[in-house]
C-alpha cells in the first residue's frame, strides 16, 4: 500500500509541477518582507516550518489591500487544488491561521517540497491528501499576501 501511495505521490508531483508556471523571481537567502519582521525570537515549541520565513508577525487588522492581492493570486495559482470550504486535492484553508503559524504558512507555499522532507505536519498532510503541494514559485511578498487574504477567511 505504501508503495502504490508512493506512486501516487510521485506522479502526482509530476503533474503539478507544471501548474501555474511563471518565473522565480526570488532568491535563495532573501529577507523576508517588512510586514513579517519581528524582533523578539518565536516562542518555543512552535511549528514555524522549514524555509525562507524564520520569524514574523501579523499586523492587528488586515491589511485589505495586501489581502485583496492576495486573493489574485490565489485565484490564479492555488484553486487547482484547493477549495475554500470543502476538502479537495489539497485541505480546506478556510481557518488555516488558526491552525497554524503564519511562518509555517508562508514557508509551505514558498518551499513546499523541503517542507514535506523536513516538516513532520507537512509530511503528515502528504500521506493524508497523497498528492504532494505543487511549488508555484512565488515569491516572499506573494505569499504575504496569500497569508493576508486567509485571514480574512
Amino acid at each position: 500500500m505504501k508503495t502504490i501511495n508512493l506512486i501516487v505521490a510521485i506522479a502526482t508531483l509530476s503533474l503539478f509541477a507544471s501548474c501555474g508556471g511563471g518565473d522565480s523571481t526570488q532568491e535563495a537567502g532573501t529577507a523576508a518582507p517588512e510586514s513579517m519582521v519581528k524582533k523578539e525570537a518565536a516562542a518555543p515549541g512552535k511549528d514555524l516550518g522549514v524555509g525562507p520565513i524564520k520569524s514574523g508577525s501579523l499586523g492587528e487588522t488586515v491589511d485589505e489591500a495586501l489581502a485583496k492581492t492576495g486573493m489574485e493570486t490565489f485565484e490564479a495559482k492555488c484553486t487547482a487544488c484547493h477549495k475554500m470550504g470543502k476538502r479537495f486535492v489539497g485541505p480546506d484553508l478556510t481557518g488555516v491561521v488558526s491552525r497554524r503559524e503564519p511562518e509555517w504558512i508562508m514557508n509551505m507555499i514558498l518551499d513546499p517540497e523541503l517542507m514535506v522532507k523536513e516538516n513532520e505536519a507537512a509530511k503528515q498532510l502528504l500521506m493524508e491528501y497523497s498528492a504532494p503541494m505543487a511549488n508555484q514559485n512565488l515569491t516572499e511578498e506573494e505569499a504575504r499576501g496569500i497569508l493576508e487574504y486567509f485571514r480574512t477567511l
